[in-house]
């Protein structure tokens, strides 16, 4: 199959996958979106928002129509790395010989849904992180890599403070986006509640789209998507502009920002930016697909200083106000 057929493939399994999305879960097609850029580029997401949104039962749903093994983790300040990972556990053979066995935890999967993940203690949040970043771990000198298709969604409660230990800066920059779910408005609450009612007690079972064999082909014609150097460079520029210590920053960031985006921060830009490009069966970028994906990218890796947290400057509207400039002076 050509490129262009692979393409066209991809655009009708996306709309199919949509469709189906939707006989499920009311809105949220901003986050099925990015959970599936996250799947075809290989990252992880963070999503922040309120208890009872639904969030759950959207991860099963894309998980069903993926056919993709999940697995759900609670996180709670008594889980231990162990519970994630999993454990060496001593064994006794038939022959009366002992030799430890590795017990394989739930990170061993297609797609974990750590929930509220800032409620674990930093020991267990930076192992998970590790095993984000590094995608395998090592129990007693020895090598366990992930499933090849794998991805992290971890959630966090943003209201509620007792009892959490919010993840530093250096293990956010690790997510590769972070979106904010908001509440239902008044429509599509009516509609939840019509859906929940006709589907109560015989929910609807998805019927698989994609399957691990088929996101792996994705993922390789996404990687042949070729960047222009108009839009590296304007990513690269806007990156830049986020950090008060560069020559090109607007006044906005100097006044604003007391630290700007890593590198992972355009990496992921520029990724999102070409899976969006392949969703529209488009072999090649436009800036649109860079505005469309600026702020999921890079709302987590920019820290605003105090006077920001003073005037209650949100990091969106910063992001928006200089990406603008950053056009201005294309």
């Amino acid at each position: 199959m050509g490129l262009n057929e692979q393409s066209r493939a991809l655009v009708d399994q996306v709309a199919t996958l949509r469709a189906q999305f939707a006989q499920t879960i009311v809105g949220n097609e901003e986050i099925l979106d990015y959970m599936l850029k996250g799947l075809f580029s290989g990252g992880h997401l963070l999503i922040e928002g309120l208890p009872g949104l639904g969030k759950t039962l959207m991860v099963k749903t894309v998980a069903g129509l993926l056919d993709l093994q999940l697995a759900r983790v609670q996180f709670t300040p008594d889980l231990m790395p162990a519970d994630i990972l999993g454990v060496n556990m001593l064994m006794e053979s038939e022959q009366g010989r002992r030799q430890f066995h590795f017990e394989k935890g739930p990170v061993f999967t297609n797609i974990l849904l750590a929930d509220e993940i800032n409620r674990a203690t930093p020991k267990t949040q930076s192992a998970l992180l590790q095993v984000m970043e590094e995608q395998f771990i090592t129990i007693f000198g020895r090598d366990y890599p992930m499933n090849e298709v794998f991805i992290t969604l971890a959630t966090q409660n943003p209201i509620e403070l007792r009892g959490t230990y919010p993840l530093p800066e250096a293990q956010i920059d690790r997510f590769m986006f972070k979106l904010n779910l908001a509440p239902p408005n008044l429509d599509q609450l009516e509609r939840i509640a019509r859906l929940q009612l006709a589907h109560l007690g015989a929910p609807v079972k998805p019927s698989p789209v994609f399957d691990t064999g088929r996101i792996l082909e994705v993922r390789e014609l996404i990687r042949q998507i070729p960047v222009e150097e108009e839009y590296s460079r304007f990513a690269a520029k806007f990156v830049h502009a986020l950090s008060p210590d560069s020559p090109a920053a607007p006044e906005i960031t100097r006044k604003y920002v007391k630290y700007g985006s890593s590198p992972r921060g355009l990496i992921a830009l520029l990724a999102a930016a070409k899976v969006t490009a392949a969703f529209e069966g488009r072999f090649n970028l436009s800036h649109a697909d860079l505005r469309a994906n600026y702020l999921a990218a890079l709302r987590h890796r920019v820290v605003l200083n105090f006077e920001a947290q003073v005037q209650k400057v949100r990091v969106d509207e910063l992001l928006r106000d200089i990406f603008e400039e950053c056009e201005r002076r294309r």
